[in-house]
């Protein structure tokens, strides 16, 4: 392990947090609806300490490197995620109300990891930097920050693909082959742009500039979090409320989808688009979503008919794209509609995407290997090619998505029962523990029980909250790459 690499990649890495967090702290100083500006210290403070950590990883980094190679590049994502999520949390010790430091690290994992699971009790009594903080957090951690980082700094040469690489969101395939960096580059740009047009669609909607990049940051990079308790059903009475939801939806579904798909389009790589099965899939998954979760609560609920579409459509699109936003309490809806929300959490949105949980291209892959291993049983002698949006799977590939998805099963289950040994006594139900498991571990956000859409983390253990925010990093960097790190020989100097 080269230490030296991985001090000045992770300085370089934490002086860009510093940079984000210092805006919020400006903000803070210029803002005229607080104009005591009770953020403006914490922020600052959070900001200088983060930039002198990462001063001195940097200078002790000094020095040329060609690339980075793959062990210390699964590494840095690993680290670079702890490591945000730790100078992250900085802000809401230091800031009143404030928070104990478990807390406080659950809060700052779960947005940069865009969870949006939160212990804020009521978010009306932070300040609006904070809570810009906290929308600026999902919107560095959505799309990855390491791949803004890829994009924005160049020092890194050669070592951008195997960071690209390793960050979660993006598997091997196209963008690992071209030029990585030009790619992230391209990427962010479509990222910001879409970020843009979000806030100025909302602000036409009749938001105000802060709330508007308060809910574009969060949609874009299917966060959740948002500065009202009520989250988007503060708005359901509005004259615009549907058009803000129905917007929100829009951008929501964008940012749940592959981004290299834009890159397509840009290039109008027609036949490549027509292609691309994981975006129909996932298309249709959110369709039957909609339509399942409609017709159930409508039949079973004897709830109005559009008012019920309503609630379906924007409730599927936010759990389906792992965003996490919510426009009415689900858990009063029959029951026969969580287990289609509990399925949308589990299945997750596309590869190459900003969403969580075990991406539909996994999905793909298993319905198809379980098709071929039933039809092998009475024709074992049948040559079977599969392919995905026209490419070609090797056995590798589908033994490592069997292998991913028995692992995230695992890893889930054992969560839940460590879970629930720490809340022992402290009355948490087996519903609870297990939606508390999921929604943090997909990356989902809320989830149901004592945790559902109109609740909150707080009343967990803080040693729960410790290790929910590990399983938050867990399912952000897939698994794998988190694993790397209990490695001994991950860290073997040579």
């Amino acid at each position: 392990m080269n230490f030296r690499l991985l001090a000045k990649v992770l300085g370089l890495l934490l002086t860009l947090v510093s940079v984000a967090m210092g805006s919020c702290g400006v903000f803070a100083m210029l803002d005229p609806v607080e104009p005591e500006g009770t953020a403006v210290v914490p922020l600052f403070t959070a900001s200088a300490l983060t930039l002198i950590a990462g001063i001195l990883l940097v200078i002790f980094g000094i020095g040329n490197y060609d690339r980075i190679p793959r062990r210390e590049g699964v590494v840095i994502v690993g680290m670079g995620w702890v490591l945000s999520g730790l100078f992250g949390a900085i802000p809401f010790i230091l800031c009143e109300p404030g928070l104990a430091a478990e807390a406080a690290l659950f809060e700052s994992v779960s947005g940069f990891t865009t969870t949006g699971s939160t212990v804020i009790v009521d978010l009306e009594e932070w300040p609006r930097a904070i809570l810009l903080w906290r929308a600026v957090m999902q919107w560095l951690g959505g799309l990855g920050i390491l791949v803004l980082f890829v994009a924005i700094l160049s020092t890194i040469g050669g070592g951008a693909k195997s960071l690209f690489r390793n960050e979660s969101s993006f598997q091997a395939g196209e963008a690992a082959t071209a030029r990585i960096r030009d790619t992230a580059l391209t990427l962010l740009k479509i990222y910001v742009t879409l970020t843009l047009t979000c806030i100025l669609g909302l602000r036409a909607l009749g938001l105000t500039w802060f709330n508007a990049v308060a809910h574009a940051f969060p949609t874009l990079g299917t966060g959740g979090f948002s500065p009202h308790n009520e989250s988007i059903a503060y708005y359901s009475e509005w004259a615009n409320g549907l058009y803000i939801e129905l917007w929100l939806e829009v951008f929501m579904l964008l940012g749940s989808i592959s981004f290299l798909i834009y890159v397509v389009l840009m290039r109008r790589n027609w036949p490549r688009l027509r292609r691309e099965e994981e975006l129909k899939w996932y298309l249709l998954i959110v369709a039957i979503g909609v339509a399942g979760v409609w017709l159930v609560g409508s039949w079973g609920g004897g709830r109005d008919v559009g008012e019920s579409f309503r609630g379906a459509l924007f409730t599927v699109v936010s759990i389906a794209s792992t965003t996490g936003f919510a426009s009415a309490d689900y858990e009063q809806w029959p029951v026969g509609t969580h287990f289609i929300i509990l399925a949308l959490m589990l299945i997750g949105g596309c590869a190459g995407s900003t969403a969580g949980g075990m991406k539909v291209s996994r999905l793909i892959l298993l319905v198809r290997s379980a098709y071929h291993e039933i039809v092998r049983a009475f024709r074992p002698n049948q040559v079977f090619r599969m392919q995905v949006n026209g490419n070609p799977i090797d056995e590798t590939s589908r033994t490592q998505t069997v292998l991913f998805v028995a692992l995230f099963s695992l890893t889930a289950l054992g969560a839940m029962v460590i879970v629930a040994i720490m809340e022992t006594r402290n009355g948490v139900d087996f519903e609870t523990t297990v939606a508390a498991v999921l929604s943090t571990f997909g990356n989902i956000g809320p989830g149901f029980g004592s945790v559902g859409p109109t609740d909150n983390f707080a009343h967990l253990r803080p040693t729960t909250h410790a290790f929910l925010a590990f399983l938050m990093i867990l399912g952000r960097l897939e698994l794998y790459a988190a694993m790397v790190l209990f490695l001994p020989a991950a860290w073997k100097k040579y």
